[in-house]
């Protein structure tokens, strides 16, 4: 078997980035809805740094904005190794806390597109 060009090995490289990146968002998609339907559950208000990232996964305006959702990727790598794992007590804080940093990471890496938080 040849071995890759340097052009080959950059593509395959990239679709592997691509297929990791769109794995997550549809993981994270999945996650905004049921923290939606927890917050409907128990009859509180999301915040709007929650809703904001929230929407901003279900309405996939990562696609509208290069970049995004890498730096969420990072964020959530980061949760994934500094939070503690997720029990049946905490599940739901964590979640909220998770949508709450990714808010805070779009509003820092300038894919919110507001000013007023």
């Amino acid at each position: 078997m040849p071995r890759l060009t340097p052009e080959e090995r950059y593509k395959a490289s990239i679709r592997k980035q691509q297929k990791t990146l769109e794995e997550f968002a549809a993981n994270e998609i999945e996650w905004a809805e049921n923290l939606i339907e927890w917050y409907r559950l128990n009859e509180k208000e999301m915040s709007d740094s929650e809703y904001r990232a929230v929407a901003f996964f279900m309405n996939r305006e990562y696609r509208r904005k290069p970049g995004s959702l890498s730096l969420l990727y990072k964020a959530y790598l980061q949760c994934f190794d500094e939070l503690p794992s997720p029990t049946r007590e905490n599940a739901f804080d964590l979640l909220c806390f998770r949508f709450k940093m990714y808010a805070a990471v779009l509003k820092t890496g300038g894919y919110d597109g507001r000013t007023d938080w």
